[in-house]
Formats: C-alpha cells, sequence, structure tokens
C-alpha cells in the first residue's frame, strides 16, 4: 500500500488520478488532497475518500471547508504553500502527484523532489520555470521522476531503459535515437482561418475537441502555447538538443507522441485520449495496472492524420520554441506572461490573438535584460518570474 498526495485534486488530473485509485483500491491510500480555492469540491472529496489531509491556499477556504466537513472527521484541513510542501515531503508519503497549474505548483513539486519522493510530473510550469535547478535536484535527491503528461508519457513508453532511468541526463544519440516528435491535436481552431482567430472568444477557446481540460489549459491547447511548454519539458526530461525535438499536428489523438530512430523505425504510443492511461503507468511504472480506459478498438478508428504545425495560425507555439533554447530566464518569462494572458482573455480584456502578443512582449524586455541571463537559485526564477508577470500586467492595460 502505497500513500499518495495529490497536488491539484480538484482539477481533472485530480480526479482522473482518483480514477486510477478507485481501481487499484488496495494498491494506494490517499494521504492528502490539495486544491486552490474549489471548497464545494474538496469537501466532496473528502468525505468520498477521508485522506489525513486536505489542504486549500488561502486560509478563508480553509475556514469554509473546515464548516462544510463533519465534525468528527479525521482530515486534518490546512492551507498554504508551506502546509503543501509539508503534504509533500512527509516520511508518510510514497507518491506526490504534481498536478497544480501555474508556477502555484512549482515549490511543492520541488518539496516532493527534494525528499526524494516518487514524483508524478503533470506540472509542465516546474520544468519550464526552473528546469537545470529541478533536474539537479533529482539528481541529488534520488527521486523517481516520471512523467504524466500523455505526450512526455507516450515518449518515455517509447524508448529504452536506459534512458528511462536516467532522465534529464540521457544521450538519446548513444541510444540510437534520431529525434523525439511531440504530437498536438491543433486544438479546436486548426482549420479555422488566421483572420478568424481575433473574434475567437473564451468559450469558443476552452471547447477543446478531443480532451477534458480545465479553462487555462484548454486556452494554452487552442494557442498551442500549451505544446510549447511541453516542447520546453521534454527538452529538460530527455537532454534534446534543437535538432532531436519536433512538433507534429495530429488532430485525432490517438498517437500520443513518437520516437524515430536511426535505423528508421518509428516508436508511437497509442491509446484512448483519457489521461487515466499515462497516470496509471507513471502510479505503477514498470508494471502496468488497471486504469479503467477502454481499449483502443481499431476498427472504429478511421483515418490518422498529420501535419505540420502552421506558425502563423501558432505564434505561441514558435515563441516558446524559441525561448526553449535562449535559456532559463526566455522560459521562466514567457510562461509568467502566458498565465496573466491567459487570464485576461478568459476574463475577456483581450482578445485571443492578444495572448501572443503579451507573451512577445515579455520575452523580448526580459531578454534585453542581461542582468537574467543567470538564474542558479529559486529565489532569482521567482524574482524573475514575479517581475515577468508585471511586465505582463502592464502590456495587458496597454491594449
Amino acid at each position: 500500500m502505497q500513500n499518495l498526495t495529490i497536488l491539484g485534486a480538484t482539477g481533472s488530473i485530480g480526479a482522473s488520478t482518483l480514477k486510477v485509485v478507485s481501481e487499484n483500491l488496495s494498491s494506494f491510500a490517499i494521504y492528502a488532497l490539495v486544491g486552490g480555492k474549489n471548497v464545494a469540491k474538496m469537501a466532496e472529496l473528502c468525505s468520498v475518500w477521508k485522506p489525513k489531509f486536505a489542504v486549500l491556499n488561502e486560509e478563508a477556504d480553509a475556514s469554509e471547508l473546515k464548516r462544510l466537513l463533519p465534525s468528527d472527521t479525521r482530515t486534518e484541513v490546512l492551507f498554504g504553500q508551506q502546509a503543501m510542501c509539508m503534504v509533500s515531503e512527509s516520511n508518510d508519503v510514497d507518491v506526490v502527484m504534481a498536478a497544480i497549474v501555474g508556477a502555484a505548483g512549482l515549490l511543492p513539486t520541488l518539496a516532493a523532489v527534494k525528499a526524494g519522493k516518487r514524483v508524478l510530473l503533470a506540472n509542465k510550469e516546474a520544468l519550464v520555470m526552473s528546469g537545470k535547478l529541478f533536474m539537479d535536484a533529482v539528481n541529488e535527491s534520488g527521486a523517481q521522476l516520471l512523467p504524466v503528461d500523455s505526450e512526455h508519457n507516450a515518449i518515455f513508453q517509447c524508448l529504452p531503459a536506459n534512458i528511462q532511468t536516467n532522465l534529464g541526463n540521457c544521450l538519446l544519440a548513444e541510444s540510437g535515437i534520431n529525434h523525439i516528435l511531440l504530437t498536438g491535436s491543433g486544438g479546436p481552431f486548426r482549420y479555422t482561418d488566421v483572420s478568424a482567430l481575433s473574434s475567437v472568444t473564451p468559450a469558443q477557446a476552452i471547447a477543446h475537441p478531443n480532451w477534458s481540460m480545465g479553462p487555462k489549459i484548454s486556452v494554452d491547447s487552442a494557442t498551442m502555447m500549451n505544446k510549447g511548454l511541453e516542447f520546453i519539458e521534454a527538452r529538460w526530461l530527455f537532454n534534446t538538443n534543437r535538432e532531436q525535438l519536433k512538433v507534429v499536428i495530429h488532430p485525432q489523438s490517438v498517437i500520443h507522441s513518437m520516437v524515430q530512430y536511426n535505423d528508421g523505425s518509428v516508436l508511437a504510443q497509442m491509446g484512448q485520449p483519457d489521461m487515466a492511461t499515462p497516470i496509471a503507468y507513471s502510479m505503477s511504472y514498470p508494471d502496468r495496472i488497471p486504469s479503467g480506459v477502454a481499449p483502443l478498438d481499431f476498427t472504429t478508428i478511421g483515418e490518422l492524420t498529420f501535419m505540420a504545425p502552421d506558425y502563423a495560425k501558432y505564434p505561441c507555439l514558435a515563441l516558446a520554441m524559441d525561448a526553449c533554447f535562449e535559456g532559463q530566464h526566455a522560459t521562466t518569462a514567457i510562461n509568467a506572461a502566458n498565465e496573466i494572458a491567459v487570464e485576461a482573455f478568459l476574463s475577456e480584456k483581450i482578445r485571443f490573438t492578444d495572448i501572443s502578443v503579451v507573451n512577445e512582449r515579455v520575452m523580448s524586455k526580459v531578454c534585453s535584460a542581461n542582468e537574467f541571463i543567470q538564474l542558479d537559485n529559486l529565489e532569482t526564477i521567482l524574482e524573475l518570474d514575479r517581475m515577468a508577470r508585471n511586465y505582463a500586467r502592464e502590456f495587458v492595460r496597454s491594449i
């Protein structure tokens, strides 16, 4: 029986993780559930799973949760980043699902890494914001890092064992690998003319054709910033150079990513567009456990199609790919800018096409400031994140 802390329990990844746990009740127990502001959902989860701890962002929300829970509950309610870190690094915890969206997930995820846990990484920002620092912490602590994103999990499954057990330090070429193909659906606007994108509404942007995700990730999928962040994440996980990492549009979301070898072979991981599959694999690696997901029926799939990304339609993807090999300062800045820009779009303060404008302006401003080139500790990274967010807010107000 392994004790599990879920960072981001009230979100879609949290729901899929609990779906896998329900299929494997003899193997996993819920130690802590960590959420943001969804008090009602957290109360519901606590009544079902009865964790030792429930943690929310704000004190007021924690107080409301205490009021909603029965008086005889054994769940201790906490709040704040320190509490999130505590339930991630506790000696009683074996596995941490890191699925808090955005920069808020960095500190508790890093706490789990430094404590040497099995860390199931669904939070892109941990590597986008602090790639080298994060991977160095993994190596120093002996933590077991397993990618949960469907694309990175697919790549992981297609790699030889010597690379799977040496993430961040592997040499792809020495294992006969030519390049990695990172697939993306292209989101809801893959067939939309570029000229029509400026009138896209938040409701249209979050209506993903294949996946069920939260609003922020859904908008990122529509702009393909999500794929850009995954590109940066893959660079750190698999120690790639620019030529070893490519993006391809695959509208059906059946092939989740591929690895091409020097002999011309391509290994692909396929499955339903359901996050429970990669979550189950990361929870049980190197074994496999039931995920509750139906197997593919190849007689009903139909055609599988592929196309190159149109960077005029997806400028956020191009910006993120450039940032990836520009340096840590660029990836930290574009991630911060994008969080502010997407929030502004969802609040109808800027247009859909303004998201890339804000991202480009912030990245350009940061890349022209030499003092941000050396980001060798968490404090400087978080300071740059804060400054980039302020720049983004300024640009949002000026649009």
